[in-house]
């Protein structure tokens, strides 16, 4: 093994780091980082004296071109999400390491990045997470120091959100939530009951099932049995502040699909609202919430 090889497996964790936060989806984090290797390997880098450095701008280059060319190709309508593999419970040990690296990096950060401009994003992701000065950002993105500062700055409060969040009930309704989303990754029926109330109501727009007119279900065993039916999804779904209020995201690849609004009554949940349809979405704020 020569010395580059030996110094970018060092860096590997890290690039790979970079990249998912940049891209949000494990597989295409990987192919920047294949990428970013191929292109170190050509070069001429013998001169380089901070190589992390040069390696990290240059798989940050290659996250910043996926991420526009994304741009010109916005997601899959909804109704692929059935059969995503990445949000299929079946689909082996992928999905598993790909919910976890969401679980680790917060679900609710990778779906605010993802409404981010490119640019936004690269210079919130380097400089916010991973503490890369603001002049060495500027070079990637043809902008002035000052220019990326407000890019990042910018992002910054759209992670936070703008939305002021009712700190009264705010951890309870963070606690009922968390359980409701614990209960429905593992199956755990009885749970999800005693977090019901019984007469509770949960409404899907026509995007969710899909359908030709938006679905009611009413009472507490009938919305469980629907939430069991979801497992495999729930693996890909995190709590975030929507509206300033405490739900749920579904976001297989860091891309929003669906989100879970509740109303909580005395510590049960009485309504919930399953919203798929893009405009809808479009219209939420979302953030993360704090822990």
């Amino acid at each position: 093994m020569n010395d580059l090889t030996e110094r970018f497996e060092q860096d590997r964790p890290h690039l790979r780091a970079v990249a998912y936060r940049m891209l949000g989806s494990l597989s295409e984090a990987e192919d920047a980082v294949q990428e970013t290797w191929l292109r170190a390997d050509r070069a001429d880098t013998g001169d380089v004296e901070n190589l992390t450095g040069w390696l990290t701008t240059v798989v940050a280059r290659v996250c910043l071109n996926l991420l526009r060319s994304r741009e010109t190709r916005r997601e899959d309508p909804f109704e692929t999400l059935l059969s995503d593999p990445v949000a299929s419970a079946d689909a082996g040990g992928e999905p598993e390491r790909e919910s976890e690296l969401a679980d680790s990096v917060g679900l609710a950060l990778l779906v605010v990045l993802d409404t981010l401009a490119p640019a936004e994003r690269l210079a919130f992701v380097l400089h916010d997470l991973f503490a890369v000065p603001f002049d060495d950002i500027a070079p990637m993105i043809e902008r002035s120091p000052a220019a990326v500062r407000q890019l990042a700055s910018r992002a910054r409060r759209r992670v936070k959100g703008t939305t002021p969040a009712p700190a009264a009930d705010l951890a309870l309704r963070r606690r009922v939530v968390d359980a409701f989303l614990a209960a429905t990754r593992g199956g755990d029926f009885d749970a999800l009951v005693t977090l019901l109330h019984p007469d509770v109501v949960l409404r899907a727009d026509r995007a969710v099932v899909p359908s030709a007119e938006p679905i009611v279900i009413r009472g507490a065993d009938t919305v469980a049995k629907g939430a069991m039916a979801a497992t495999g999804r729930a693996q890909f779904t995190g709590t975030a502040l929507i509206d300033g209020c405490v739900g749920l995201a579904m976001a297989p690849r860091g891309r929003l699909r669906l989100v879970l609004t509740f109303t909580i009554t005395d510590g049960k949940i009485t309504e919930i609202d399953v919203i798929a349809e893009r405009d809808r979405l479009g219209e939420l704020e979302l953030a993360v919430p704090e822990d």
